[in-house]
């Protein structure tokens, strides 16, 4: 599983009359692999949770997303399983099936949502997002590295 996290001052979504907008905090987008089990999701939700990426009092990235009361931005993203190793033309046979990747997504909503205001996409829909990166400041959790 793999979440890219980016730090950014505001987004917002749009996509079949589907409309998301947060202030500070995370946009994240969460692709799932063919092969990922709880473990890996635990994992990736752990670090979402977790991070601290934002700037405390005395400028040090020390602070984390509940510290600044920021809010995520969750999309679903089967291209981050993309590969290009072989051919110009993405590959995406290590992506999950849709629903597999559609049920870890909807977890992982319902999860953070017990912790921080959550504004979603529309799975496996295509959508326009416009955000403003702080940093710029993208994090790439894979899940790979537990097992």
């Amino acid at each position: 599983m793999r979440a890219l996290v980016q730090k950014v001052d505001y987004a917002k979504l749009e996509c079949e009359g589907h409309y998301a907008e947060i202030k500070k905090g995370y946009v994240v987008f969460l692709g799932v692999k063919n092969d990922d089990t709880l473990k890996d999701y635990e994992f990736i939700l752990r670090k979402i949770k977790n991070l601290r990426i934002f700037h405390d009092q005395k400028g040090k990235i020390n602070l984390s997303l509940k510290a600044v009361k920021g809010e995520i931005l969750l999309i679903s993203q089967f291209t981050l399983y993309g590969d290009v190793k072989n051919n110009n033309r993405p590959s995406f046979s290590d992506g999950a099936d849709k629903e597999k990747a559609e049920f870890y997504y909807e977890k992982m909503i319902e999860d953070l949502s017990r912790e921080f205001p959550v504004k979603t996409g529309v799975f496996g829909a295509h959508m326009h997002v416009t955000y403003l990166n702080n940093g710029p400041f993208s994090i790439m959790i894979d899940s790979e590295v537990i097992r």
